[in-house]
């Protein structure tokens, strides 16, 4: 995208930047000593209609037996691990930027009743439709 000003390209810029570092630091920075906590959270795009809510999460490499979903009364969470798989060939890690580890993510609901009324783990994405009660 280009922008005659240049004043608000670089506020673009800088905006991607700080979301960025944000999302990085949320993955893989905890403070204090090493524990059972989950050390990455899943980026998720939710859809709504007035009948159902759905969510796509993005879990790339996790098996269907690695994660659980539980249903609380205004919250979604998805938990679980994903294994450090095996190198893609000999030599010494120049980059490591995809999460490995324990995950979760707490999704916050919109104001209603839901249950979980489809799931389907496809091409590393988990996409997730609730049903809103009436």
């Amino acid at each position: 995208m280009q922008y005659r000003d240049t004043r608000a390209w670089m506020m673009s810029e800088a905006i991607e930047l700080l979301q960025s570092a944000d999302r990085l630091q949320r993955q893989f920075f905890q403070i204090g000593p090493p524990s059972e906590s989950p050390t990455w959270e899943p980026p998720v795009d939710m859809f709504v209609n007035d009948r159902e809510l759905g969510l796509l999460i993005a879990l790339p490499g996790v098996p269907a037996d690695r994660f659980e979903i539980t249903l609380e009364e205004q919250a979604i969470v998805v938990f679980g691990e994903r294994s450090f798989g095996a190198p893609a060939g000999p030599g010494a890690v120049l980059r490591l930027e995809i999460p490995y580890g324990r995950f979760e993510r707490r999704i916050l609901l919109p104001f209603g009743s839901f249950r979980l009324s489809d799931m389907l783990l496809e091409n590393g994405c988990l996409k997730i439709t609730l049903e809103r009660l009436k």
